[in-house]
């Protein structure tokens, strides 16, 4: 299979679209139309970009009575079955295998403080954001990913928001799909677009918050 990079989601239309499925999944062409004003023939090749991309995925609607069953379109979060994309777990496991060569190669570059599984969810993030254009500065001990500076910061504010959602969602997608105990947790804030530093936090250090605020 080959390779697909974040080009799935350099146009601006398809991450209005990716945007609109991550706040609501199961959405079909017909309402993506009449929220983004684009043609249907559009929608459908972004939506398919994006599907063969692994960031969203589509499954036939299951009807109980008489019409033709629509496609609904839904972000691919890998939170659950219905969310997994098979195009995001290959990509996954790619990452994870050319990780392991280079430590093997350079075993100087290998993790200690983190187990196996994060590892491999830290090679694949860190080639998912390559892909996008940026250049990750991953501080394994502080679990912070420094991606300044930041490619979009001239856009507009407005255009800012959105592709820093859809940005975080795609982050936190590439770590559930690749399977392990790291989550996106938040960006940390900053008065300069340019500059941007988004925290993860590990599934135990956040079971373990819960506990103390109960």
């Amino acid at each position: 299979m080959p390779r697909v990079t974040y080009s799935a989601i350099s146009s601006f239309s398809r991450v209005r679209i990716l945007f609109l499925l991550q706040e609501r999944p199961e959405r079909t062409v017909t309402e993506l139309c009449e929220a983004t004003g684009l043609h249907a023939n559009t929608v459908r090749e972004h939506l398919q970009r994006l599907v063969d991309g692994g960031y969203v995925v589509a499954e036939t609607e299951h009807r109980t009575t008489r019409g033709r069953p629509r496609v609904l379109y839904s972000a691919a979060t890998g939170q659950d079955r219905d969310s997994t994309s098979a195009v995001a777990r290959h990509k996954a496991r790619a990452a994870a295998q050319r990780g392991d060569l280079m430590r093997r190669v350079m075993p100087w570059t290998d993790v200690d403080d983190l187990p196996t599984d994060a590892v491999h969810q830290l090679d694949a993030l860190v080639e998912d954001l390559g892909d996008a254009g940026f250049e990750p500065i991953v501080d394994e001990s502080a679990l912070t990913v420094d991606l300044s500076p930041c490619p979009h910061a001239s856009a507009s504010a407005r255009d800012r928001e959105t592709l820093c959602a859809v940005h975080l969602g795609l982050m936190d997608s590439v770590l559930s799909q690749a399977g392990g105990p790291l989550r996106v947790d938040c960006m940390t804030a900053s008065v300069h677009p340019e500059r941007c530093v988004v925290r993860l936090l590990a599934a135990q250090a956040s079971r373990h918050a819960e506990l103390v605020a109960s």
